[in-house]
């Protein structure tokens, strides 16, 4: 069996009260009959072609929201952006939406991509704690997973950065900042890009990343 495989399993075996694990559990509103699977294979191919591209960074964000990665499976990453997935990847990766309807955006997730179109080589993205947290009967709601959680899951944070081979790690937002502190590894930090953190998100990467400034719109829309 593949390392993919077996973390991705893993992963499946999860469960934790008011938290929609993407890869084990069944959306009855918006999920195709064999979603959880879909998911399971996305994730598993994007593990494998990252690791085979070498990438050179992991980014982090805090955890799944209900308009991206709980659709989508992928973090940061939303149904919009699936197909950015397939074109920063220089390979043909078969990637599937596992929903009904039309895809649906998430402004995070588009801030995220229109960045990472603009590097050499994308990076691995993750987060610190990688299902949906929700608010207790309200399954289409974000909340901030807690320190237990995230310590019940933080094997996959040591899992993909030993199995990346020492890539540099960039935590997006306080939370993730703390998750990769907490397990001793050094990082760098960049500013959430909601609530106005946007241009201070973008400006950081650019430096971390020494791409040249790009234009930027003066006013920045409120983020999801």
């Amino acid at each position: 069996m593949s390392w993919e495989r077996t973390f991705v399993d893993r992963l499946a075996e999860v469960e934790i009260s008011n938290v929609f694990n993407p890869y084990r559990h069944h959306c009855d509103v918006h999920d195709l009959d064999d979603a959880a699977l879909i998911r399971r294979r996305n994730l598993e191919t994007v593990l494998s072609a990252r690791h085979a591209m070498k990438v050179d960074s992991i980014w982090f964000g805090r955890d799944l929201g209900y308009r991206g990665g709980r659709r989508t499976g992928l973090a940061l990453t939303d149904e919009v952006a699936m197909f950015s997935v397939v074109c920063a990847s220089n390979r043909v990766l078969r990637i599937a939406k596992a929903t009904h309807g039309s895809p649906v955006a998430e402004r995070t997730a588009a801030v995220i991509w229109s960045l990472i179109h603009r590097l050499p080589r994308p990076p691995m993205l993750w987060n610190a704690f990688p299902f949906h947290p929700h608010e207790p009967e309200a399954p289409f709601t974000n909340r901030a997973h807690t320190a237990r959680e995230r310590r019940e899951t933080a094997w996959t944070i040591e899992a993909l950065v030993e199995r990346f081979d020492s890539p540099k790690l960039i935590a997006i937002g306080n939370d993730a900042s703390k998750a990769l502190a907490d397990l001793g590894f050094k990082h760098e930090t960049a500013r959430h890009p909601s609530y106005g953190g946007q241009r201070e998100f973008i400006e950081t990467m650019e430096r971390i990343h020494d791409l040249r400034p790009s234009v930027r719109q003066a006013a920045e829309p409120k983020l999801l």
